[in-house]
């Protein structure tokens, strides 16, 4: 297995990093705006989407690292910001530009939970952090 990294400039860059995290799950803990820095990074255990349909049969987790630069503002809702061992499920990652090069990230959690991430420009960075492991479970998005 390949450790992934992948850096988004632009919207369509931030949709193959989307499509990589989707069903990645992190603790509140493991979320933060570090406003000095002007970065809001996360660590994540993903699902090896990019391993499905190979022959093993097995289903593989990965931990990763993200973050964003040029962040001028992050903004939670529907967050357990006070509860850190609390868990959430990403669904989605979208960039809207306003003005280009600023525009707006919108990280989306199962339950209706969302960051919100005001950037001057988009710099995103995805590196799995070198830790893989086998799950029996694989996620599920049949409608109920």
């Amino acid at each position: 297995m390949t450790d992934l990294r992948l850096s988004a400039e632009d919207a369509t860059d931030l949709d193959v990093i989307s499509s990589c995290l989707q069903d990645a799950v992190t603790q509140v803990r493991d979320l933060a705006f570090l406003p000095h820095a002007r970065r809001f990074a996360m660590v994540v255990n993903r699902f090896r989407w990019e391993d499905e349909g190979k022959s093993s049969g097995q289903h593989a987790r990965a931990r990763a690292g993200l973050h964003f630069d040029n962040v001028t503002a992050a903004r939670a809702r529907n967050i357990a910001q006070d509860r850190p061992d609390g868990i959430v499920n990403l669904l989605a990652i979208r960039f809207e530009e306003l003005n280009a090069p600023s525009g707006i990230v919108m990280l989306t959690f199962s339950g209706g939970g969302e960051i919100r991430l005001e950037v001057e420009a988009l710099d995103a960075h995805l590196s799995d952090l070198g830790l893989v492991w086998e799950t029996p479970n694989k996620p599920n998005h049949d409608d109920q």
